[in-house]
């Protein structure tokens, strides 16, 4: 099992960037691909990015292809998600989720990860 625990949200104005990271607990973290899925109140959990356990492939949702860029960090056990360009509309509570199965990599598809962090708030001003 992976526990995961998310840190970097915060206040920003429109057009800036944060940094989000997704830390784990867990030698096998680095056997599962992570993802990072967003919500707002009212709305439906989006996917916005993932990166395969092998760091060999990453998925970016429509609205933030361009604009953020996801990594892993083997050695620290972390993935991180650079934000820049945000928008209000990017103003979400955002999850970093480890796939249901080590070595499986279900890309955008948010129901195939079960390992869910508590989230950090993205609030961006305008």
């Amino acid at each position: 099992q992976v526990q995961v625990v998310e840190s970097g949200g915060g206040l920003v104005q429109a057009g800036g960037s944060l940094r989000l990271s997704c830390a784990a607990s867990g030698r096998t973290f680095n056997a599962y691909t992570i993802a990072w899925v967003r919500q707002s109140p009212g709305k439906e959990r989006e996917f916005v990015s993932a990166i395969s356990w092998s760091a060999s492939r990453t998925y970016y949702g429509d609205s933030v292809k361009g604009r953020f860029t996801i990594s892993r960090d083997h050695a620290n056990n972390t993935v991180s998600l650079q934000m820049n360009s945000l928008q209000p509309e990017d103003t979400a509570h955002y999850y970093c989720a480890a796939a249901r199965h080590p070595y499986s990599d279900p890309g955008p598809n948010k129901d195939e990860y079960d390992y869910w962090g508590q989230g950090t708030q993205v609030t961006v001003s305008s």
